[in-house]
């Protein structure tokens, strides 16, 4: 700015100087160079008050000051770092939004990559059991397979890491990094008396997001668990290899307990499976001001019946797809009323890794319902038997005679269903329940103590499933459906 005001006079220079004219007084240039930074000081405020507006609330003075006495004071110390992100997280929380959040650092790389069609690992799956991390799977031709790793070994130790004292979600942070990156595991495996230890290098692990299986009668029972980046291209592939031995004579879509995720993905499979031109949602923004109508882009005609299972936690983009096939497709939806989440968020990524999920907008169906807090209704309303619904028994809880309350209710719950009984009397561990839990470990190959604990839980909890599986009464009804509609 002081070049470009001294450049200014040029033509003042050149001319006679007048009666009177002279050197101007050091006071001259003094009040111009007050001036010049009041000038600077004001554009200076006005910038930052347009580029950082939370400044301009009334009292954020009172958030710098607590930051200042704080960062001053504290007598522990403190860290800038922490301070400002849980400024942010108090921030999205005084929302009362259950869906926004703000994720630091580590959190929200997880959060971004759980919509990925890859993370970065040794390829397993851990359950923690009786104080203790046992690999429950191993995926085919990772690193953990190619490094001999087998179900049922006990993860003692993480880059000489005891993991006595940490949690599920530390542990997950510590297994996965970069890719190429070296872990060290120390291992127990049972049966053997010295401990395994394994050197791995973290790959890229597939997050698969699609399941299949070709049922009776050439009907394909597709489930999707969620909406990730790579879901669209998962279920193209699992309708190809369906349809390797002959064309589907119907399609069962699962989405029972998806929890939702990408809307891109979503809008892919629909426009598959849905008319082209046919609307499958509006996306409506703040105010109304915006509304945004996605329809179907369809490529190749879709001429096989369609049934939509669905449950009480089918929520967000899996109700998108539920209610964009039976509105626009003629698909029949069984199962129960969906959850009614009809809010979409907006995810940004920081440098840092934290993320802010924002609650930006909501969703209406083809027909124009809302479904926020209202979900999406079935055409036939079937429920799942109450075994279905019972919770699993918490980590490290303990089970023995004379033990009484709620968590012995659901485990005599379990035993009843599983056909193991009679129990006693409700909610008390007495004799008949602990001859029917002993009668169960027997039968299950477990060590038949009569008593409750954490590798017994995981197995209740596997028996009941496999008999859910089995007697699946809204899988029958959607295959049921199906047959009808040929």
């Amino acid at each position: 700015m002081n070049d470009s005001m001294q450049q200014r006079p040029t033509d003042e220079m050149t001319q006679t100087p007048r009666k009177g004219s002279g050197p101007r007084s050091p006071l001259y240039y003094s009040v111009g160079a007050v001036l010049l930074l009041i000038i600077g000081f004001g554009l200076g405020v006005i910038w930052t008050g347009v580029r950082y507006p939370m400044m301009k609330a009334d009292n954020f003075p009172y958030l710098n000051a607590s930051y200042m006495r704080i960062m001053n004071d504290y007598l522990e110390g403190a860290e800038s770092e922490a301070l400002v992100n849980g400024a942010a997280q108090g921030m999205v929380a005084s929302l009362g939004d259950p869906y926004s959040q703000y994720l630091v650092g580590e959190q929200g790389e997880e959060y971004a990559q759980s919509y990925e069609g890859e993370i970065y690992g040794i390829g397993v799956t851990l359950r923690q059991e009786d104080g203790q991390y046992i690999i429950n799977e191993v995926t085919k031709d990772a690193p953990a397979e190619r490094g001999g790793l087998l179900p049922g070994d006990i993860l003692k130790e993480v880059d000489g890491i005891s993991l006595e004292d940490v949690s599920y979600h530390e542990l997950i942070g510590m297994v996965r990094g970069k890719e190429g990156e070296p872990v060290s595991l120390v291992l127990q495996r049972p049966g053997d008396s010295a401990p395994l230890e394994v050197t791995l290098k973290r790959e890229a692990i597939a997050v698969h997001t699609v399941t299949y299986e070709l049922l009776d009668g050439g009907v394909g029972h597709v489930t999707i668990s969620r909406f990730g980046y790579e879901t669209d291209e998962e279920f193209k592939q699992a309708i190809k290899e369906l349809e390797k031995d002959g064309p589907l004579q119907g399609l069962l879509l699962d989405l029972r307990s998806n929890p939702g995720g990408l809307l891109e993905s979503t809008v892919e499979i629909a426009s598959m499976l849905i008319p082209k031109g046919e609307k499958i949602l509006d996306v409506v923004s703040k105010e109304e001001r915006q509304t945004v109508s996605y329809r179907s882009h369809q490529k190749e005609k879709w001429g096989i019946p369609i049934v939509v299972l669905v449950n009480g936690k089918s929520a967000s983009a899996s109700e998108v797809m539920a209610a964009a096939l039976k509105e626009s497709a003629g698909a029949t939806v069984v199962g129960e009323q969906t959850f009614g989440k009809g809010v979409v968020q907006m995810f940004k990524s920081f440098p840092d890794g934290s993320v802010l999920s924002l609650t930006e907008a909501q969703w209406k169906t083809p027909r124009g319902t809302w479904i926020n807090k209202q979900g999406v209704a079935p055409d036939y309303e079937v429920s799942l038997p109450d075994y279905a619904y019972l919770r699993p028994l918490a980590i490290g809880s303990e089970m023995k005679l004379g033990s009484y309350g709620e968590d012995v209710k659901t485990l005599q719950e379990m035993l009843k269903a599983l056909g193991y009984g009679p129990v006693g009397e409700e909610g008390i561990f007495g004799g008949e329940t602990e001859a029917a839990l002993r009668e169960y470990q027997q039968d299950s190959g477990l060590e038949a103590t009569g008593e409750f604990n954490d590798r017994t839980g995981y197995n209740l909890v596997e028996s009941l499933r496999g008999k859910l599986d089995a007697e699946d009464p809204q899988l029958l009804e959607g295959v049921k459906q199906l047959k009808g509609k040929k």
